[in-house]
């Protein structure tokens, strides 16, 4: 299976943050060439998503405001 389904059901992260997080990743990868994508099939999304899901990938937000 391309993306851990059970690794997104399990993560107890905030949604918005873990999509901002695979938009940004995804944005990366296809600027870069990456094994794993390649792997994948060319598809970047799902990629992006399993490294943050499977901690390949760490991410963070900051925070910003008062």
């Amino acid at each position: 299976m391309i993306l851990p389904l059970d690794l997104l059901v399990a993560d107890d992260s905030n949604r918005y943050e873990l999509c901002s997080a695979a938009m940004r990743r995804a944005n990366q990868l296809s600027l870069a060439a990456d094994e794993d994508v390649e792997a994948n099939g060319g598809k970047v999304v799902s990629t992006a998503v399993k490294q943050i899901l499977t901690r390949k990938v760490r991410y963070e937000i900051e925070r910003t405001g008062p």
